[in-house]
């Protein structure tokens, strides 16, 4: 079931409002609490009930374990280290199983020349993200960080069905106290308000413009032999956009969805494509990935506390990880590295004390993020040398026909002229003016948190409920004609 389809929005979504408050109201507070685990279950089995008891076996071992590492229950036998050791080990065990096993089990036939047969495992539905958020769960109770070991209370952590898929990663202790506040139990008309705007803005990214870029971006990278400069740009801003509004879109929907049961989850974009270096980029971008790499990888390895080459390795180790994280192939761990890289460079250049003028750092941090979303989306090591090619293939340059009278001086230089110029990527002269107008969302337009923030402080409320029916109005229609389109990281 997905977030933009109509029988969530207009059948599940309500239900599970409506009949969550009454059983609220009725002060039926544990069933309530049992609906909405239920609700949830509900909402993942829909993908494939064959998920359903990978999932509810995890979240009982990942209970238990953290059950023993309660300051309150005694174990002679073991180590608290010693048990949260053996959990994360069990977690990691679990999705490298899933995950990545067929993926080494093609690298030891590649290297070895053996014929192991692969296993060919359909990866469980959001296994990254539970995954996480479950280690995280885990070291927190190592840590004397979390007060209450109520199965019910940690089924509900685990599954709340707005963050399940996709995020955000979040902390035990920053979601479970708001579902014990007596009023987070009653129905609450601002939050129901901020909650349909930040949906409604979600939805819209979704549905009218990364669903969009979607089919431009696919024929680019899967479809086609050859790309010339123009196409291959658009191919890889494309790529660049609908990543940004789609999985943004899905958090905004998600945090939107949380507020309409008075629950409020992190924010995970903060206008990460307006950064100004590398690191600004990351402190905007999936921010609770982020958080979960430095406070449980990079810190763990050593952080920056010992010598500057230590601190270098360490950045360099835990992009690697988080690129591995987001998928089996070496094109995600090549990703991971060049943004390892990149924060190692900018680490170096700040202790070297250099600068560049705030646009110079912009434009090449951005142009670093398109390129390197060529790795991250590419099936393939050959289909993303094949983008890049293109991206930087000066002898390949097609312009459109109706400039041949204009610029025909430049023929002599290899440059053709053609009607399709980007036929072959089912673009047009409107795909330009659309790429346009959605790159000034992203550049000049305020983000949506932005916009929810002005909202909670009544600030022109009435623009911001008009914009929120207009943008619902508008993916509603478009939902009509268009078919359901799955997130992009429910692949990951």
């Amino acid at each position: 079931m997905l977030f933009n389809s109509y029988e969530f929005i207009f059948v599940f979504l309500p239900i599970t409002f409506f009949v969550y408050f009454y059983l609220n109201h009725k002060r039926l507070t544990g069933a309530s609490k049992g609906f909405l685990v239920f609700s949830s279950l509900f909402f993942y089995s829909w993908w494939n009930v064959a998920y359903l008891p990978i999932i509810l076996t995890s979240m009982l071992f990942n209970y238990l374990i953290g059950t023993n590492l309660n300051k309150d229950c005694v174990n002679h036998k073991f180590s608290k280290k010693s048990i949260l050791t053996f959990g994360i080990m069990s977690n990691l065990a679990l999705l490298v199983y899933f995950k990545y096993m067929d993926f080494f089990i093609e690298n030891i036939n590649v290297a070895s020349g053996s014929e192991f047969d692969l296993l060919y495992l359909a990866l469980p539905l959001a296994i990254s993200f539970f995954t996480f958020q479950q280690i995280a769960y885990l070291v927190d109770s190592y840590k004397q960080e979390t007060k209450e070991y109520d199965f019910l209370n940690y089924a509900l952590f685990v599954t709340f069905f707005p963050q399940l898929i996709a995020g955000p990663i979040v902390h035990h202790s920053e979601m479970m106290p708001q579902f014990a506040k007596t009023k987070n139990k009653v129905k609450n008309y601002k939050n129901i308000t901020m909650g349909v705007f930040i949906f409604s803005v979600g939805l819209f990214k979704k549905v009218v413009i990364a669903d969009y870029f979607s089919g431009i971006s696919d024929l680019g990278f899967n479809s086609l032999e050859t790309l010339n400069l123009f196409s291959a740009w658009i191919t890889s801003l494309s790529y660049t956009l609908q990543l940004y509004f789609d999985f943004s879109g899905y958090t905004d929907m998600a945090i939107g969805i949380a507020l309409l049961f008075n629950i409020k989850i992190p924010i995970n974009f903060n206008s990460p494509y307006k950064a100004l270096d590398i690191q600004d980029f990351w402190r905007r971008w999936h921010l609770t990935l982020s958080r979960f790499l430095k406070d449980y990888i990079y810190i763990p390895l050593g952080g920056n506390r010992e010598s500057e080459f230590k601190t270098y390795t360490n950045l360099f180790m835990t992009f690697i990880i988080g690129g591995l994280w987001h998928g089996a192939g070496w094109t995600f761990i090549f990703w991971g590295a060049m943004h390892g890289s990149a924060l190692v460079g900018h680490r170096l250049w700040r202790s070297l004390g250099f600068s560049m003028p705030s646009w110079l750092g912009w434009f090449i941090t951005f142009n670093f993020i398109n390129v390197t979303w060529v790795f991250f989306r590419a099936n393939s090591w050959e289909n993303a040398v094949r983008v890049i090619n293109g991206m930087f293939s000066f002898d390949n340059i097609v312009l459109p026909e109706f400039l041949m009278n204009q610029l025909n001086f430049v023929s002599v230089y290899g440059l053709s002229f053609s009607k399709t110029w980007l036929t072959d990527i089912s673009a047009n002269n409107y795909t330009l003016v659309y790429m346009v107008l959605s790159l000034g969302l992203v550049f000049i337009f305020e983000n949506s948190n932005q916009m929810t923030n002005k909202l909670s402080k009544n600030k022109k409320s009435y623009y911001y409920h008009i914009l929120s029916g207009c943008l619902l109005f508008c993916a509603l229609k478009t939902m009509m004609v268009v078919t359901d389109s799955a997130f992009l990281y429910f692949n990951f």
